[in-house]
């Protein structure tokens, strides 16, 4: 069974920094790329960032660009995303993707 877990949201004033967990199991973790990917209320899920299943290659969404990075250790089936000078508008459910699935999601949220 195929599971995403997502942990590390919370709330955080802006500026502040958070890093968010995603924990995987049920496929072959190191053979796929992973994603993270974020809805706003009233939006769209859009794309934050992506890495290949060497880590190798990473891209961003415009609006994180210079201030999250994704990673991810193969040896514990985790990705990271390291989100630092987090702005109001980065408030969002943060859903972790990958195997063609998704994870229920952690909140963030950025507020003084």
């Amino acid at each position: 069974q195929v599971q995403l877990v997502e942990s590390g949201g919370g709330l955080v004033q802006p500026g502040g920094s958070l890093r968010l967990s995603c924990a995987a199991s049920g496929f072959t973790f190191k053979d796929y790329g992973m994603s993270w990917y974020r809805q706003a209320p009233g939006k769209e899920r859009e794309l934050v960032a992506s890495i290949s299943s060497d880590s190798r290659v990473t891209t961003y969404g415009d609006s994180v660009k210079g201030r999250f990075t994704i990673s991810r250790d193969n040896t514990e089936n985790t990705i990271y995303l390291q989100m630092n000078s987090l702005k109001v508008e980065d408030t969002a459910v943060y859903y972790c993707r990958g195997f063609a699935r998704w994870g229920r999601g952690t909140q963030v949220t950025v507020s003084s």
